[in-house]
């Protein structure tokens, strides 16, 4: 009895493994703005995805830039999505009907389907994802079958923009 215990004990505290190429995504479960539940990776299944998730309010500038150039680039292309997860925890979530609504208004309708909203297990995501600055946005790049071809943590730059675009294209090649 007691080994059982030291065992659940220490499994609540284990790192959580970092996210890296070639791992599948683990379930993010969330609602779309508009109002559905969204399960990622299910949510892009079939089609290569970029994941923009964003830990603080000014994370957002972050996401957006990379979400925006993204659909500029890739939006055209039926086999191609993308989602901004704002991930929210602490005491945010009492304020969640406050928070959610902001966003709705503030996001065109055509992109509801495309923002998913995660309250709690901000810890764990960051953690998995090996994120540093608090105002960094974490981009993961997804294949068909919802495996990790890219991931970086970090603010939008022209440069880690190329090496992303460079995967998307080689990723949705035939």
């Amino acid at each position: 009895m007691m080994a059982t215990l030291l065992i659940v004990a220490f499994a609540a505290v284990a790192p959580v493994p970092a996210l890296g190429p070639g791992d599948l995504m683990p379930p993010l479960r969330g609602v779309f703005l508009s109002g559905r539940k969204a399960v990622l990776p299910d949510a892009a299944r079939g089609r290569v995805a970029l994941v923009a998730l964003g830990f603080s309010y000014d994370s957002r500038f972050a996401v957006e830039a990379w979400t925006t150039r993204f659909r500029r680039d890739f939006g055209a292309d039926s086999a191609a999505t993308f989602f901004e997860v704002p991930m929210i925890g602490g005491m945010a979530r009492v304020a969640r009907p406050f928070i959610d609504g902001g966003m709705r208004r503030g996001t065109p309708k055509a992109l509801h389907e495309n923002v998913i909203t995660v309250y709690g297990g901000a810890s764990e995501w960051k953690s998995r994802l090996d994120l540093r600055g608090p105002d960094d946005a974490c981009v993961v790049l997804l294949d068909r079958a919802g495996r990790v071809v890219w991931r970086h943590a970090g603010p939008f730059r022209e440069e880690d923009y190329a090496r992303l675009a460079t995967e998307a294209r080689r990723t949705l090649a035939p």
